[in-house]
């Protein structure tokens, strides 16, 4: 037992990779709420517990509502409303956000992760308040969203932009190219909005879009996320100073080493890489970072 928490403690504060990270604050957040809140509604019978956290951390629609609870967009992308839908959310950001790391490295999925968050939420107040179907019903004013799922459309839909040939294989279909299975669950998220869940719908959408957008621009050379984390990184005062102007930097791989293995990555799977072509990628996205 003792191992499978130190486990659980190393991947999460020690690994490289922040997925788990991400995955645990979720978890808990969703414990800390549920938890007690099954005990009151068992022995108190009542729910006061889960409706103050709903009232107080959910994104509302609702303007004037909003203005009293400016950080909703940030708390509403760590909740969730039940077990199935913090379940298929943490799957999904643990399959996708593996191959969006091994594309571009484990230093932007946090920030991909709120940039997405923030995105949904922008749209989803938008929508409430400016078309029609919302905005003239009582909708606008009792609609509230909670959950990961723009943050996680978001790193999804930078996977499938940036290794849209990423082949994955789906139990009863077999394999599937990436940029299919996203352009599915676009399509049904669109369909959905004019649905029960038409705010997380809308969400979905948000985080989608900037996660598409987000790719682009990264390919440009604009790199949002970076550009973010760059301001809060401590700089030495140290300054080295060099005068070999000659020497080259040998620590940058070739673009042309770096575009073979991503190819081969999209073609047969990053476990199928050499030791020395992992060592190229991780220092590649280490230079890009």
């Amino acid at each position: 037992m003792n191992t499978f928490w130190h486990g659980i403690y190393y991947k999460t504060f020690k690994s490289s990779s922040k997925i788990y990270l991400l995955i645990a604050i979720n978890v808990f957040v969703f414990l800390v709420i549920n938890i007690p809140s099954v005990i009151e509604q068992l022995f108190a019978q009542s729910d006061v517990i889960k409706s103050y956290a709903f009232e107080y951390l959910a994104l509302p629609a609702y303007l004037p509502k909003l203005l009293t609870r400016f950080w909703t967009p940030i708390t509403y992308m760590f909740m969730h409303s039940g077990v199935f839908h913090i379940l298929f959310n943490m799957l999904w950001l643990y399959w996708m956000g593996q191959i969006f790391e091994d594309f571009l490295g484990n230093k932007r999925i946090v920030g991909l992760y709120i940039l997405g968050g923030l995105a949904g939420a922008a749209l989803y107040v938008i929508g409430f308040n400016v078309i029609p179907a919302f905005a003239h019903s009582d909708a606008v004013v009792l609609s509230s969203a909670v959950g990961a799922s723009a943050s996680v459309m978001a790193i999804i839909v930078a996977a499938a932009t940036i290794a849209p040939a990423y082949t994955i294989s789906l139990m009863f279909i077999g394999p599937v190219k990436l940029k299919w299975l996203v352009l599915f669950y676009i399509a049904i998220d669109f369909l959905g909005v004019a649905g029960p869940n038409a705010g997380g719908e809308i969400a979905h959408l948000g985080g989608a879009l900037i996660g598409f957008i987000y790719v682009k621009q990264l390919q440009r050379g604009n790199d949002w996320v970076g550009s973010i984390t760059s301001i809060f990184k401590k700089r030495s005062k140290l300054k080295v100073v060099s005068n070999n102007k000659d020497k080259k930097r040998s620590d940058k791989p070739r673009q042309d080493e770096v575009d073979r293995i991503l190819d081969k990555i999209s073609k047969s799977g990053y476990d199928n890489l050499s030791t020395q072509e992992k060592e190229i990628l991780f220092r590649a996205s280490n230079n890009e970072s």
